[in-house]
């Protein structure tokens, strides 16, 4: 059995076409201001053409300024973490690497 999309008319241009159910791709709101696409109480049936011009909107789109300075801000704190998390493994590796090299120079003086 084939996953084959219905065929009806489409919430857009109102042609019978096979649609599409649109969601948007981010629901990304910090502020609960949220976008056009996250607040429709429906999302539309599509037909492959408007879909992709509905697509293109939301790409294009700027977004909520707050949101996007939020998720700047996350992005920038995420990087900081890792730069910290991979300075802690490369002081522990060397607290490691003198702990031994410290071992085997006190087993080769007994």
């Amino acid at each position: 059995m084939t996953d084959q999309p219905i065929e009806a008319r489409c919430d857009h241009c109102k042609q019978t076409r096979p649609l599409f159910l649109y969601e948007p791709e981010h629901d990304f709101h910090l502020t609960g201001i949220t976008c056009e696409w996250c607040a429709r109480e429906k999302q539309p049936l599509l037909c492959a053409r408007c879909w992709s011009a509905e697509k293109q909107l939301e790409e294009n789109d700027p977004g909520d300024p707050t949101d996007n300075a939020a998720a700047e801000f996350f992005v920038r704190a995420c990087a900081n973490n890792a730069r910290i998390i991979a300075r802690e493994e490369a002081d522990k590796a060397t607290c490691e690497g003198i702990a031994e090299a410290t071992r085997a120079a006190e087993e080769n003086a007994s």
